[in-house]
């Protein structure tokens, strides 16, 4: 996928408004997400908080593994107040693409907010659907490769460190998210071809 493809209107909101937005155009309590098809075409937004509700609607996030010369994967320790797999570790960088926003500007812009990272060459690996309990994400996955200073300082990011895949293996798996072990499980040898 190259980009989200927008249409020339704001898209419909999905489902109607509720009371708990502030106005029919763009509810300005909630960050709102892009409805896509899997091509990347927009055909609608909803609120964030629909999105998580079980409504099941496809809408765009994007992924960045980050990894050093030594082949290690830099992974982020979830806060303890998040509701989905709290205190669990998770791709370095993932969050959802606004409505209005193109892939690149949620991958740098989340990138920053998360991580402070900002000079970073991403990679693109593939986009794909990803379905857990609450929700149905087009996942647009990223690298990077390099020695890079990371500072982790977001309410959402506990820590930050970087993990071998021997330590991967080796420790209970319960310690990260389902997402990030699927996916590193489809990366990982895209990871050690860009070593």
């Amino acid at each position: 996928m190259i980009d989200l493809l927008y249409p020339a209107k704001p898209a419909p909101i999905m489902p109607a408004p509720r009371s708990y937005m502030v106005d029919e155009k763009i509810g300005r309590n909630e960050e709102m997400l892009p409805v896509v098809e899997p091509s990347g075409l927009v055909i609608g937004q909803m609120a964030r908080s629909y999105a998580h509700s079980g409504s099941f609607l496809l809408h765009p996030v994007v992924h960045l593994h980050i990894i050093d010369r030594f082949g290690r994967v830099y992974l982020q320790k979830r806060a303890a107040s998040k509701k989905l797999y709290p205190g669990r570790w998770d791709t370095a960088v993932g969050g959802h693409i606004e409505y209005g926003e193109s892939i690149s500007e949620a991958l740098m812009r989340e990138a920053r907010e998360e991580l402070n990272f900002y000079d970073f060459n991403p990679v693109f690996l593939d986009s794909y659907e990803y379905r857990s309990g609450t929700e149905l994400e087009l996942i647009c996955a990223f690298v990077c490769v390099g020695n890079f200073k990371i500072e982790p300082h977001n309410i959402e990011v506990d820590q930050g460190r970087f993990f071998t895949e021997k330590e991967i293996r080796e420790s209970d798996q319960d310690m990260f998210t389902p997402n990030f072990l699927s996916e590193y499980e489809r990366f990982k040898a895209a990871f050690e071809a860009l070593l």
